[in-house]
């Protein structure tokens, strides 16, 4: 677009979007933005991934983030389409990730009459999301695009939401251009924070480090990697953060969250030093704010965080650096002074490689014999991809994440989240193999995005675990009101022959064999392959709890 050249405001959104780097844009479409609809058709630079539900576009857009580390682009429509969003972008906010939502809204004359499928966004959104803003003015487009994209971006990664009046996006401007692309700012640490770190490291007897969350990417992973390595310092993954190293390396303690290995919560226990490096130490982290308290009490803790507001907000921290997780990360490998190595890393290494050795249990169709079969067969650097629920505890602790990305989880525990995540993966690598976990309950909540999937053909597998209940909650429920079985019991469709309507290969699984028989051929294949496992609802989660054990515990 020339300087003299006048479009409207849909045609001058999308150039901003290429601009800033936009490759690929998530929507279900709706007449309140057909004007960028209309530019996207002349914009081959774009991929335009058409979605069947809001919810499952936004998720594919925060998954998007998360493995490219600029915005994931999402748009929807006014109303139902906005409510629909709004769970990933309440997702991208937990899980710190980039993404920008757009809404096509009602025109501005409109406003505030609660005309048809009007919502004040700004109200809605604003305790979701980094910044929700409207655009009125279509000359403006090029300063909030930019705005937004920097936003996303900096400190804290997470989302942004630009609501767009349908009749300002076909206001005609000239003379506008789009703003030169935006990068993140990148913080170097402070010189004297780091040899303080340094020395306080050198004082301490039992160390643990906690890593992954804001702003972690490859480059942070490589070099905290070679740090930890060279001074044997013990590294435990935040919650659903397990690929910030290579679970191979000699110093990978293990992951934090719900069901962590005893032996791993007994070392940050005992930790005389903390070192937490992007993580927000979340109440799934640290089990409620008591494996780590925000006294911490006995204990030095190091927090490293590229925001400032971060950093003090729940925690007291005795060394508190504001740095880009790259930077720091990069600044501690290149660290000359020598650091007395530490034995631990080795120890706990060895220890997390015994708990998540997987051990065949007696159940017809067992989740760990699964999980065993799938490290057999599909490449260590295999995407993988869930939503919530205790299904996605057996791969939490058994997998080994050694690629990166190669976890899509949601740390805010969003149901649904594993299917798009994987539609989104699948489209970024598709070189790489993509798996897609999913509960009965959390498999329907977005498991019309097969037809997505199908649609723009994504090489993914499918592996859906069918106990006929919320599982999770079904644990909670018969410990907290044992026999009382209540809305917990799900009555579940042919997983299977719903896989093949929309297109895809399927198997129906009852057993560990028929599964490794069926993964095996599912390997083979491409496009979209479902494995529809049928289990009982009495193994209810990889760290042993059952129906009968919660039951026969309360009777005493």
């Amino acid at each position: 677009m020339t300087d003299s050249q006048t479009v409207n405001g849909g045609r001058l959104l999308v150039d901003c979007l290429i601009e800033q780097g936009c490759d690929r844009i998530f929507t279900v479409p709706g007449e309140s933005f057909l004007a960028v609809l209309d530019a996207l058709h002349d914009s081959p630079e774009v991929q335009t991934v058409v979605c069947r539900q809001e919810g499952g576009a936004a998720f594919m857009a925060c998954a998007d983030g998360t493995m490219t580390g600029r915005p994931g682009v999402c748009f929807v429509t006014r109303g139902p389409g906005a409510t629909n969003a709004s769970i990933g972008v309440h997702v991208a906010m937990q899980d710190s990730q980039p993404m920008i939502l757009f809404i096509g809204d009602v025109d501005r004359a409109m406003r505030d009459r609660e005309g048809f499928q009007e919502v004040d966004f700004q109200a809605m959104f604003a305790p979701l999301c980094k910044w929700a803003a409207r655009v009125d003015d279509a000359a403006r487009i090029p300063e909030y695009v930019a705005r937004a994209w920097a936003t996303a971006l900096a400190g804290r990664p997470g989302p942004v939401v630009l609501a767009l009046p349908e009749d300002m996006l076909l206001d005609e401007v000239s003379g506008i251009t789009p703003r030169p692309a935006i990068h993140r700012p990148a913080q170097v640490p402070c010189p004297d924070a780091m040899s303080t770190l340094m020395d306080l490291l050198a004082d301490a007897a039992a160390p643990m480090a906690i890593v992954g969350g804001a702003g972690w990417h490859a480059k942070a992973r490589e070099h905290f990697t070679l740090f930890a390595e060279r001074i044997g310092l013990p590294v435990a993954g935040a919650f659903r953060r397990q690929d910030a190293i290579a679970n191979s390396s000699p110093v990978w303690a293990g992951n934090l969250g719900y069901g962590p290995n005893p032996k791993l919560v007994e070392r940050i226990k005992l930790a005389d030093l903390v070192l937490v490096v992007g993580a927000r130490l979340g109440e799934a982290t640290t089990d409620g704010y008591t494996l780590i308290t925000p006294e911490h009490p006995g204990q030095t803790l190091i927090h490293v965080h590229p925001d400032p507001e971060e950093l003090g907000r729940v925690y007291r921290p005795d060394l508190a650096i504001c740095a880009d997780m790259a930077e720091f990360a990069e600044a501690a490998a290149l660290w000359d002074d020598d650091v007395v190595p530490f034995d631990a890393g080795e120890e706990a290494h060895l220890e997390w490689l015994e708990w998540s050795t997987p051990r065949p249990g007696s159940y017809a169709l067992d989740m760990a014999s699964c999980v065993a079969a799938m490290r057999d067969l599909l490449a260590d650097d295999s995407i993988i991809c869930n939503g919530a629920g205790n299904f996605s505890g057996w791969w939490h602790r058994f997998w080994h994440y050694n690629g990166f990305p190669c976890q899509l989880a949601p740390t805010a525990g969003a149901m649904g989240y594993g299917v798009p995540a994987a539609v989104a993966a699948a489209l970024r690598h598709p070189e790489r193999t993509v798996v897609a976990l999913a509960g009965d309950g959390d498999f329907l909540m977005n498991g019309q995005e097969l037809a997505t999937a199908v649609q723009h053909g994504c090489d993914m597998i499918v592996v859906l675990v069918d106990n006929g209940a919320y599982g999770t909650i079904r644990m909670h429920q018969e410990r907290e009101f044992p026999e009382r079985v209540s809305a917990t019991t799900l009555a579940n469709p042919d997983f299977a022959a719903l896989a093949r309507a929309y297109g895809g290969w399927a198997q129906r699984v009852e057993t560990t064999a028929e599964f490794t028989a069926a993964l095996t051929e599912a390997r083979e294949r491409k496009g979209l392959r479902l494995l529809h496992l049928v289990i009982d609802v009495e193994q209810l989660s990889a760290a042993g709890a059952t129906v009968s054990g919660l039951r026969a515990r309360a009777r005493g």
